[in-house]
């Protein structure tokens, strides 16, 4: 008599449970780098001040609102204002935990990122750095200009101000910044992108070199500023 067949092996149990589309880990943060207005003056004062205290320069500040409206957004119907990029220009840095929408601009689009954060962030001066958009705060600027090179015969963009809130520091925020006003010099065909950095600031300096800079030790700033200034104006 042949043996018996052995019995079939226990079918898998069904999972009742239908899968779950992976999400990424972490906490999702929204960022945006979009052109600067004039509605953005009173948040850009803070943001310098704030640089001031930082860099340990309280003592050269003076700058005003007004002032800032004045020469970085002054009045069309008095004076023709040239386009971005044409002169000094404003890139602005916000956050917010929600995406923010596709807005294009004529003269800019703005960068949109998403990031993954391991924990939220704690921003104790998020209620001043609100904007009227999309629960977003602004976590940082830079602030440049055209210059030219006689070496190269192109122009270039020099940098006057890169700075991100401290709560947003070593996320990746200032690189964007950088990055995106090196992008836009590639675009218009400029031959470089200058900036300065204080001598103590090691994290930024190595941050600037990981990114490509050279930081040329050779060279010294030199500035007129004040009386010293002023006394050729009687010259």
């Amino acid at each position: 008599m042949a043996a018996a067949a052995a019995p079939p092996p226990p079918s898998e149990p069904t999972d009742p449970t239908p899968l779950q589309t992976k999400k990424p880990l972490g906490h999702p943060l929204f960022s945006r780098i979009r052109l600067a207005t004039p509605l953005d003056v009173p948040h850009l004062h803070r943001l310098i001040h704030q640089m001031a205290v930082f860099e340990r320069l309280t003592h050269l500040f003076s700058t005003t609102e007004s002032s800032l409206f004045a020469t970085l957004f002054p009045d069309p119907t008095a004076t023709p204002t040239p386009p971005p990029f044409q002169t000094f220009t404003v890139f602005f840095l916000e956050v917010s935990p929600t995406p923010f929408p596709s807005t294009p601009h004529p003269h800019f689009t703005p960068i949109l990122k998403t990031h993954h954060l391991d924990l939220p962030i704690n921003d104790p001066d998020s209620d001043a750095f609100q904007t009227c958009s999309n629960d977003a705060v602004v976590a940082g600027f830079v602030l440049f200009f055209p210059n030219y090179s006689t070496f190269l015969a192109k122009p270039g963009f020099y940098i006057e101000d890169l700075f991100v809130r401290e709560c947003y520091r070593r996320k990746g925020f200032g690189k964007m910044l950088l990055s995106a006003v090196a992008a836009q010099a590639a675009r218009m065909g400029y031959g470089r992108v200058e900036w300065v950095v204080l001598d103590w600031n090691v994290n930024a300096i190595k941050f600037y070199e990981e990114m490509g800079a050279q930081v040329l030790q050779e060279w010294r700033v030199c500035r007129l500023t004040g009386e010293a200034l002023q006394a050729y104006a009687d010259k």
